[in-house]
């Protein structure tokens, strides 16, 4: 049993590098099992396909991403710097995900909505409560944080990604995206 999980670990591990690479279209199986080690047949017995295997790896990374990013509605500028750590930090799995949204995979969306719709929530919570201001919808306001935290990945077709070199001002970066965020959710006794 060990090994099988062993084995099973593998795959996923290649198939992250395979899938991050050459989406669900471009990505071969074949690839997959030489770079696990592996025999093609195993990936179907474990995961029944290609499309089974994408989710698998998706949701299994998406997962540690909402676990590893907690969602703090009464500090969004500082939720915002912990998105962009993340982003920075997992270039495969933001390619991934852009990946899933291309090529149109519907993987847990009824899950992914409702994350999105507790976000959506809390934030107007907090706006109610006036903690962040509401200039913005709630939901209008999450996009822009989510925007503005994702910018400089290589994933972003309009936005410059960073290059090595320019990591040394990457606290200067993150001083910005705070300010941008700060501004989007003063309250108005913050403005008096």
């Amino acid at each position: 049993m060990r090994n099988a999980e062993a084995t099973r670990e593998l795959i996923l591990n290649a198939a992250m590098d395979e899938f991050s690479a050459f989406g669900i279209a471009g990505a071969r199986v074949e690839r997959i099992a030489k770079n696990a080690g592996c025999n093609k047949n195993l990936i179907y017995v474990y995961f029944e396909n290609k499309e089974t295997l994408f989710n698998t790896v998706l949701q299994k990374h998406r997962d540690r991403a909402f676990e590893d990013i907690p969602f703090t509605p009464n500090d969004l500028p500082g939720y915002a710097v912990s998105v962009f750590n993340f982003a920075m930090t997992h270039p495969q799995l933001m390619r991934l995900m852009m990946w899933s949204n291309l090529e149109h995979q519907a993987v847990n969306s009824s899950q992914r909505e409702t994350l999105h719709e507790q976000k959506v929530q809390a934030i107007s919570n907090a706006q109610s409560s006036g903690h962040v201001g509401s200039t913005m919808l709630p939901g209008i306001l999450l996009t822009y944080v989510m925007t503005l935290a994702t910018a400089w990945t290589a994933t972003n077709p309009f936005g410059p990604s960073l290059e090595p070199e320019a990591l040394k001002n990457v606290e200067v970066l993150k001083e910005s995206i705070i300010r941008a965020v700060t501004l989007m959710t003063e309250t108005k006794r913050a403005k008096d």
